[in-house]
């Protein structure tokens, strides 16, 4: 029996803590060369910055804004096999002095090529067919039912688009919610009824687009981060809350999280971003919003999200996590696989 095809997460996936200078650092430790960094002040309210070997190191868009693409030349200056180095910038959103910083890396496949897959092609497109995870770039046409290919070889489980060369949402497609509904990832609003995606499910090799500005305007560029599931690595899901902080919601993902980002698709509230390095142990939390600028909360019950050998539990009776009743969708990826390739369990977190 393969209980999974990658017996170290950390291969392609992994979150750094570092703290800023405002000055040059390389940022070690990571394990890989990083084709797609999110980073995100912990003690001060500043912007998520997201960026990635596609576009180009200098290329920044923000998760919690509808801003065009911008371009930092001293922020991230290079990747290298083992993290990343930043430039002398001072602003609180990367690398001020004092502030405590996390970056949440996934590994692709450096720039990439073209992909001649779907109706447009893209300019790029970075995959990792083994991880589940691709970067794409491309150009809208503004034609309904364009298609775009994103190298996964696998359907993908969700779908983050953003527009770079004007204001717009970020559009998020979820195969929990289906193919005739979106979330926006700097809002948060609920699941809404919008054909963005055609209202057609993506296949292996394209996912579909109708004409909607925030996905394929006529001379728009984009990015679009798309993902699979990968048994034992990683996996889009949902649940229901049951507003119990005692014996909450528990969620079989078939492995120890490392990283987990929820958010409740059937009513108004926050994207809770959980990870397993900002605090090692369960019973407290540290809680991130994909949305917002605020630093990290931490310490009170609602904001807790317990992490498991085989899932995760978010312990409280806050609507952000487990109302009850509220259905939730989710992304997250392994620290380790439940039982590996050689039959050895993960270790509980305690």
């Amino acid at each position: 029996m393969a209980y999974t095809t990658i017996d170290d997460p950390t291969l392609y996936f992994n979150t750094k803590l570092y703290s800023g200078t405002s000055g040059v650092q390389t940022i070690s430790g990571i394990g890989f060369e990083p084709s797609w960094i999110w980073t995100k002040s912990r003690t001060n309210a500043g912007n998520h910055q997201v960026t990635d070997q596609v576009r180009g190191l200098t290329k920044y868009i923000r998760p919690n804004a509808t801003n065009a693409e911008d371009t930092k030349t001293n922020a991230i200056t290079a990747v290298n096999s083992d993290g990343f180095v930043l430039g002398a910038d001072s602003s609180d959103d990367i690398n001020a002095n004092g502030q405590n910083y996390i970056s949440y890396n996934w590994k692709a496949n450096g720039q990439g090529s073209s992909n001649t897959d779907g109706s447009i092609n893209t300019t790029y497109t970075s995959a990792s067919t083994t991880s589940g995870f691709s970067i794409s770039s491309y150009n809208g046409n503004g034609n309904v039912g364009a298609t775009v290919g994103h190298g996964l070889g696998a359907v993908p489980t969700m779908i983050i688009v953003k527009r770079l060369n004007g204001a717009s949402d970020w559009m998020v497609y979820h195969v929990k919610i289906g193919n005739n509904y979106r979330l926006r990832l700097n809002e948060d609003a609920a699941e809404q009824d919008n054909p963005v995606w055609n209202d057609t499910t993506p296949t292996s090799s394209v996912f579909y687009m109708n004409d909607n500005g925030d996905a394929n305007a006529s001379g728009g560029t984009y990015v679009a981060y798309c993902f699979s599931d990968v048994k034992a690595f990683s996996k889009m899901g949902t649940y229901k809350g049951n507003g119990n902080a005692t014996n909450p919601a528990f969620i079989y993902t078939g492995f120890k999280p490392a990283f987990v980002m929820l958010k409740v698709s059937s009513t108004t509230d926050s994207w809770n971003m959980y990870d397993n390095r900002r605090l090692g142990y369960n019973g407290t939390g540290a809680r991130l919003r994909a949305n917002i600028t605020n630093a990290e909360d931490t310490g009170t019950e609602y904001q807790t999200c317990d992490f498991y050998s085989n899932g995760f539990a978010p312990r409280g009776t806050d609507t952000t996590s487990n109302g009850s009743g509220k259905i939730y969708v989710y992304m997250a990826f392994a620290e380790a696989p439940f039982v590996n390739s050689s039959g050895i369990p993960a270790t509980a977190r305690v």
